[in-house]
C-alpha cells in the first residue's frame, strides 16, 4: 500500500490518545511496523491487541468516513464494468498498491473501499484514475485484498469448480460414440436445459474468457478422449482447458441453439450461425461455423467486438502504405484490393475504409459473406449462394444501384474476377467522383 508510515504514524498516535492499546505490547510492533514497512493495523489485529470491527469503527470516527465490512458484501466487477461503459474503473494491481476497491457507481460518484482514509493525495489520484468523485469507505488490509481477490479472479474460480464439478462425468463414456446414431430425445433434452446444465455453464465461461482475454476466435475440438479448448489471442492459439468427452455433442448443440439458425440433428454437414452476446462489459458478435471430424463437431468461432471499429490513423500502417491507401481512397475510379492471410487484418483494413469514406453524399454498398460489422449508413448485402445470391449476382445488382463505393469481400471466384474490370464505371457527368471497388481476396 502507498503512504505506509505516514498511516502507521497517524494510527500509533490514534491508537495511543484512545488508550486501547499496552504500549509494552504496542512498541515492538510499531518498530516491527517501521523495519518491514508493513501495515501497522494488520499486525495489531494479527497479534490481537485489537479486534478488526474496533480499528475500523476507530478510523472511521476519526477520519469522518463510514466503515464497512466487505466480508458480508459481494463485489460485481462486470456490473462495475458495464455501468462505467465497459472499462474497469482501476486494474488489480493498482487496487493493490493503493489498497482500495471500487464497490458502487452512482451518477459522477464512486464508492471506494480504502484502508488508508486520511491520504489525500492517494484519493485524488484515485478521482483522476477512475474519473469520478470518489467516496471513501474504511476497511481492512485483509478485507479488501480478500475481496480483490475475489472480485478479479471470480471467473477464474467458478472455472476451477466447474472443471472439479466435471471430473468423473467422463468414466461412463462409450468412446465408439462416434459410430452410434443420434438420439432425439437428447437433442430435445438439450433445447430446454436450464443454466445450470454442464454444456450451459462450459459454453457461457468459455466466451466470456475470451471476450476478457481479447481473444479473437475460440475453438472447440473434439478427439478420441477429450474435447480441447483453445483460443487465438495475438494471433497465437492457446490450449485454455480440456473437457470431458461426454460434454462433446452437448457444447457442440449448445452453441448452435445460441445462434437460432443452426440445426443441433444435423451433424453431417457443416454449418454457419452467428451469435450476439453482451459479457464482461461488452457487446460483441460471434460467428460460428461448424465442421464434421472423425471424432464429432468442432466448433469455430470468430469474435468481432462491436463498436471497435478503428480509424485508418489508428490502423499503424506504415507512413509510405498510409499515403498510398489515402490516394488510392480519394481517386475518382478504380480499385483497391486488400490482400493478406486469415487474421492479418484484411476485414479491419477495408471497414476502416469504409469509415473514410461513407458520407450522406455517398452511395456506400458492400457485399460480404458474412457481413461481419454492421454499420449504418453503409448497404450490406449478405449473399446466399443457395438462393442464387452469389459475389457476381450481387455485384451485377449493384452497378445497378447506382453506386459511388462498392467493396466486395471475396474475388476468388472467376465469375467475379471476370465480372468486376468491365463493370467498374467511369465517371460520370452528373458526378464529379464515380465508383470504386475494393475487393479482398482470401
Amino acid at each position: 500500500m502507498s503512504n505506509v508510515t505516514g498511516y502507521n504514524r497517524k494510527l500509533a498516535s490514534l491508537l495511543r490518545k484512545a488508550g486501547l492499546v499496552d504500549e509494552a505490547s504496542f512498541l515492538p510492533l510499531v518498530e516491527k511496523a517501521n523495519k518491514e514497512s508493513a501495515l501497522l493495523a494488520s499486525l495489531v489485529v494479527g497479534e490481537k491487541l485489537l479486534d478488526e470491527l474496533t480499528l475500523i469503527g476507530l478510523v472511521s470516527e476519526d477520519s469522518g468516513w463510514p466503515p464497512l465490512d466487505l466480508d458480508k458484501l459481494k463485489i460485481d466487477m462486470d456490473e462495475l464494468r458495464s455501468m462505467n461503459k465497459g472499462n474497469d474503473l482501476l486494474a488489480e494491481d493498482a487496487c493493490k498498491f493503493h489498497g482500495v476497491l471500487p464497490i458502487a457507481i452512482a451518477g459522477d460518484h464512486a464508492t471506494v473501499a480504502v484502508v488508508n482514509p486520511y491520504d489525500v493525495v492517494a484519493l485524488d489520484n484515485l478521482k483522476l484514475q477512475i474519473g469520478r468523485q470518489v467516496i471513501p469507505v474504511v476497511s481492512s488490509e485483509r478485507a479488501i485484498l480478500k475481496a480483490i481477490d475475489q472480485a478479479f479472479h471470480a471467473q477464474d474460480k467458478a472455472m476451477e469448480q466447474m472443471m472439479e464439478d466435471m471430473k468423473g462425468i467422463d468414466d461412463d463414456v462409450d468412446l465408439d460414440k462416434k459410430k452410434q446414431e443420434p438420439d432425439e430425445k437428447d437433442d430435445a433434452a438439450l433445447e430446454s436445459a436450464g443454466d445450470d446444465a454442464p454444456a450451459v455453464k462450459a459454453v457461457k465461461a468459455i466466451l466470456s474468457m475470451a471476450i476478457k482475454r481479447g481473444a479473437s476466435d475460440i475453438h472447440i475440438e473434439p478427439y478420441e478422449k477429450k474435447v480441447r479448448v483453445r483460443l487465438r489471442i495475438d494471433g497465437v492459439l492457446l490450449e485454455v482447458m480440456d473437457l470431458p468427452k461426454k460434454l462433446e455433442r452437448a457444447l457442440c448443440s449448445r452453441v448452435k441453439i445460441m445462434t437460432d439458425t443452426m440445426n443441433i440433428a444435423e451433424r453431417g454437414k457443416p454449418q454457419d450461425g452467428r451469435i450476439s452476446v453482451s459479457m464482461e462489459g461488452k457487446k460483441c458478435d460471434i460467428r460460428v461455423n461448424s465442421l464434421p471430424l472423425v471424432w464429432g463437431e468442432k466448433i469455430c468461432m470468430r469474435l468481432l467486438a462491436k463498436g471497435n471499429l478503428k480509424d485508418m490513423k489508428e490502423l499503424n500502417l506504415e507512413p509510405q502504405v498510409f499515403d498510398i491507401l489515402s490516394r488510392g481512397l480519394s481517386a475518382p475510379q478504380g480499385m483497391v484490393l486488400v490482400t493478406g492471410p486469415t487474421g492479418s487484418g484484411k476485414s479491419t483494413t477495408l471497414y476502416s475504409c469504409l469509415k473514410t469514406v461513407m458520407t450522406p453524399e455517398e452511395n456506400v454498398n458492400t457485399v460480404e459473406d458474412p457481413v461481419e460489422y454492421e454499420l449504418e449508413g453503409i448497404n450490406q448485402c449478405h449473399v446466399n449462394p443457395k438462393r442464387g445470391l452469389t459475389f457476381a449476382s450481387a455485384l451485377r445488382a449493384l452497378l445497378r444501384q447506382d453506386p459511388d463505393t462498392v467493396m466486395i469481400g471475396e474475388i476468388r471466384d472467376q465469375a467475379v474476377t471476370s465480372c468486376c474490370p468491365p463493370c467498374t464505371p467511369t465517371t460520370r457527368p452528373r458526378r464529379s467522383r464515380a465508383s470504386s471497388t475494393w475487393a479482398s481476396s482470401r
